[in-house]
């Protein structure tokens, strides 16, 4: 059976942090039959500046050995109310998400997975990857989603709190 993965970038929203300070987030999805993933079927939340760590991320993890994709520029006069601008930003990060999904060596990095398939924070998506929650990287995984059992700074354990302090 061949191995496949296709990933969505799709369903811009308008997030307001306040009066003054909006950003957009996507919605991606990811379909897989690869052994690469435990969970087969996903979808999660992101903004830019989240590809922009994950790239980052990626980078320092893989050390060099891997030539990574660019990302759609950053550009200081992105509209959120420009229709055009926002389906080539939705394409760059699909075209991005597409080679990086294809490449063996960056598919073994957890914050990946994490990244693709929790709604974790970047911020918990890093201690998690380095062993600093009380819940592992497949737990997370498998729990995000879930109404009854959510990951993230919003509901830290005590151990968590404390690792984060560290």
């Amino acid at each position: 059976m061949q191995e496949l993965i296709s990933v969505w970038v799709r369903d811009p929203r308008i997030q307001n942090e306040d009066f003054w300070h909006a950003y957009l987030d996507y919605e991606i999805c990811i379909h897989t039959n690869s052994l690469a993933f435990n969970k087969k079927n996903s979808c999660v939340r992101r903004r830019y500046s989240e590809f922009v760590w994950l790239r980052q991320k990626l980078q320092e993890n893989a050390l060099l050995v891997v030539n990574l994709p660019e990302l759609p520029p950053k550009n200081p006069f992105f509209s959120l109310n420009n229709a055009r601008q926002i389906a080539t930003r939705m394409e760059g990060l699909r075209n991005f998400l597409k080679e990086i999904l294809h490449n063996p060596e960056l598919l073994s990095d957890s914050c990946l997975h994490l990244f693709l398939q929790s709604q974790l924070s970047v911020k918990d998506i890093e201690a998690c990857a380095e062993g600093k929650r009380h819940y592992t990287v497949t737990e997370a995984i498998q729990n995000s989603g879930s109404k009854t059992q959510r990951f993230g700074s919003d509901e830290n354990s005590k151990e968590e709190r404390e690792t984060d302090s560290e």
